[in-house]
């Protein structure tokens, strides 16, 4: 039977039997608990992940405040792109604010696998140019936009998420105050 990961990435890719076993054994999948903290501000990244079942959210300390930067969802890659690549400390966090499971891919192993399986590369160069480009447009929007507005494209965009976020990440992630947030549901009820 394929592993999990294995299944995941035959949607992108055909894998030889050898390529679906080095697979298997490069990227394992791990469990961790809500609240546990995949990557600390000052750390350098030796891992990515991508993320099979869960929520996990990127914050930066900013003068003793958490400030939310993003979430990532059932099928979203995780990782500190620059610490990761240019072996450098961590200017962000990366905290699992539900449990979640995860495929967690090394450094070591990230070289293996383009050694032996070269279209895993082509896959990942093209998952970051497209992550690149989506969040070109989430900052540009961010920048543009109302707060409100910023709340209300949530609402059409991922409505999934304000299940799933307590109240004050979401505030944080908006750019507002929890108090805010508050008026701007009441206003956006109202209508």
């Amino acid at each position: 039977m394929k592993s999990e990961i294995v299944q995941l990435l035959e949607s992108a890719l055909t894998l030889t039997d050898e390529e679906a076993l080095v697979v298997t054994q490069c990227i394992p999948i791990h469990k961790f608990s809500k609240g546990h903290i995949l990557l600390r501000e000052g750390q350098v990244s030796n891992e990515s992940y991508f993320n099979i079942q869960g929520l996990v959210r990127k914050y930066y300390m900013v003068d003793g405040e958490e400030k939310t930067t993003e979430f990532y969802v059932e099928q979203d890659a995780i990782s500190s792109l620059q610490s990761y690549h240019l072996k450098i400390p961590s200017n962000h966090y990366l905290e699992c604010i539900e449990d979640c499971r995860l495929a967690i891919l090394s450094r070591t192993s990230e070289k293996k696998l383009f050694k032996h399986v070269p279209a895993f590369e082509s896959i990942c160069r093209v998952s970051v140019e497209e992550e690149l480009g989506t969040y070109q447009d989430k900052l540009a929007q961010f920048m543009i936009s109302s707060p409100e507005k910023r709340y209300i494209d949530l609402l059409e965009n991922r409505p999934d998420l304000l299940q799933r976020i307590p109240q004050y990440h979401l505030a944080s992630y908006l750019g507002i105050k929890p108090e805010s947030l508050s008026r701007i549901r009441k206003r956006i009820s109202s209508r």
